[in-house]
């Protein structure tokens, strides 16, 4: 081997951190600073949090300094769920069902008690929790959340979104780990 072939590659060694390289650690800053601020919203809006969620797109908070204000309306060209309001057993396979349909890499906002944990339905009819349908990655409590609370949320899931790693698989998250826990029944 020629000194200069033996030069590049302990370069390269040296740029070399565990399996990524110093080319595409620059390559995922880039990448996730991108995906920060292009977040393609699909709002799955089902109750009265609804109302709030639209004021939060509103001009007065403006999602869209963001970079999520104008949302999807087909989950195949979206990235960012925003779950809003009470998720009953007959909706968790819409949900679920829209939550595979989409890109990857895609995220997850819980909006709201009822979203989260249930809220004050503790009944047959309701999911506490849609967290045992589909993975999420950021909850916002409070029945309903002031848009302030919406907007620190957002920030959140951006911080996390600029820290990630694009695994080597390309797949964002599996939701094979999830099993859909309802079960339907016919109708006598």
């Amino acid at each position: 081997m020629d000194q200069g072939t033996e030069r590049t590659t302990r370069m390269l060694d040296g740029l070399c951190q565990g399996n990524d390289s110093f080319l595409t650690t620059r390559a995922d800053a880039v990448f996730n600073w991108a995906r920060k601020y292009s977040m393609f919203a699909y709002p799955f809006m089902t109750a009265c949090c609804a109302m709030e969620f639209m004021s939060v797109q509103g001009p007065r908070y403006d999602l869209d300094r963001f970079g999520c204000a104008f949302p999807r309306w087909s989950p195949r060209q979206a990235d960012l769920l925003w779950v809003v309001g009470t998720i009953t057993h007959r909706q968790a396979p819409i949900l679920k069902r829209v939550y595979d349909q989409m890109a990857e890499p895609k995220w997850v906002l819980a909006f709201g008690a009822c979203t989260c944990s249930g809220g004050p339905y503790n009944n047959y009819a309701t999911v506490q929790g849609i967290d045992t349908i589909i993975p999420v990655d950021v909850y916002i409590p409070g029945c309903p959340p002031r848009p302030e609370a919406v907007l620190d949320g957002l920030m959140k899931l951006q911080a996390r979104v600029q820290a990630e790693k694009v695994p080597a698989t390309g797949r964002h998250r599996e939701t094979e780990d999830l099993p859909l826990p309802v079960v339907e029944k016919p109708i006598p």
